[in-house]
C-alpha cells in the first residue's frame, strides 16, 4: 500500500483455507478444510509493518482461545473477509455473550449472587475460556463462601494466559486480592506467580504475592518478594512500612 494513504484499520470475520489428503493408497484425494478467525489489526509502532491479531471462532461462533498475530502483508496473503458472516452469524452472537456478561456483573454488584452465577454459567457455555466470565463466577463464588467451587474456578484462571493481559488487569488484581481473603492462600501464591511469569515486573504483584506468602506464614518468601517490589519503585510506601514490620517483630 503506498505511504500516506489513509484506511481504517481491518477488523471483522475471515477465513482462511489448507487442502488436507483424507485416506491412503488409491482412495487418497484433497479435502479444502476451511477455518473461520476473528482479526483486528493493531495500531502499528512508527517504522514497523502493521500487524492483525487474529482469534479463531468456536462452535458457537465467537472469537475463543488462544490470539495469534499476523504480520498484514501475510494477512493479506492467506485471509479472505466473511462480511455476510460476520454481520448474520458471528456479530449477534458477540453482541448476546457481550449482553449475558453484563448482566451477571450488574447481578454480582447487586449482591444477587446466585442469579449471577446463573448468568456467567450460561456466558461459558458459549465461550468457556471468556476471561470476564470466569474472574465474574470465581468472584461470584467467593464472595458467596464457597471456597471448594472457587478453588476448582481457579484451576481454569490460572490456565488461560489471557487473564494477565493488560486489559484484564483489574479483573486479575481483584481476582487474587479475593483469593487472599478467601483464605485460599496456596491458590493465591500459584496465581500471583503465574502472573509474574506473564507479566512485565509489576510493583503491586510483587507486594500482593508478599502478603500472601505472610499469611501463609513464609516471612522469608514474604520478605524476599517485598525487597523485589521496592527495587521496582523504591518509593513503595506500603512495601516499605510492611518490610519495617517484619525486622521489628524479628520476622
Amino acid at each position: 500500500m503506498p505511504p500516506g494513504v489513509k484506511r481504517k484499520r481491518l477488523s471483522g470475520v475471515f477465513s482462511s483455507q489448507t487442502v488436507a489428503k483424507v485416506g491412503t493408497g488409491t482412495t487418497t484425494r484433497k479435502t479444502i478444510q476451511k477455518a473461520y478467525w476473528f482479526a483486528e489489526e493493531k495500531a502499528p509502532a512508527p517504522g514497523e509493518e502493521p500487524v492483525v491479531v487474529v482469534q479463531p471462532l468456536n462452535t458457537n461462533n465467537v472469537p475463543s482461545g488462544p490470539k495469534d498475530e499476523v504480520p498484514l502483508s501475510d494477512f493479506l496473503d492467506r485471509f479472505n473477509p466473511e462480511i455476510e458472516y460476520h454481520q448474520k452469524v458471528v456479530f449477534p452472537k458477540m453482541k448476546e455473550l457481550s449482553t449475558t456478561i453484563q448482566r451477571a456483573e450488574a447481578q454480582r454488584d447487586q449482591g444477587a449472587l446466585y442469579s449471577a452465577e446463573f448468568e456467567f454459567s450460561n456466558a461459558l457455555a458459549v465461550d468457556e475460556e471468556n476471561v470476564r466470565a470466569n474472574f465474574g463466577l470465581g468472584l461470584t463464588y467467593m464472595e458467596r463462601g464457597d471456597a471448594a467451587k472457587a478453588a476448582d474456578l481457579f484451576e481454569r484462571v490460572v490456565g488461560l494466559d489471557a487473564a494477565f493481559a493488560p486489559e484484564h488487569k483489574h479483573l486479575f488484581n481483584e481476582f487474587g486480592i479475593n483469593l487472599r481473603k478467601s483464605k485460599l492462600l496456596d491458590q493465591a501464591v500459584a496465581y500471583y506467580s503465574r502472573a509474574l511469569e506473564l507479566t512485565e515486573n509489576d510493583e503491586n504483584l510483587f507486594y500482593n504475592i508478599a502478603r500472601a506468602y505472610f499469611e501463609r506464614g513464609d516471612v522469608d518468601q514474604c520478605r524476599e518478594n517485598l525487597s523485589k517490589a521496592l527495587e521496582i519503585h523504591p518509593g513503595f510506601d506500603e512495601a516499605k512500612k510492611f518490610l519495617e514490620y517484619l525486622e521489628k517483630r524479628g520476622g
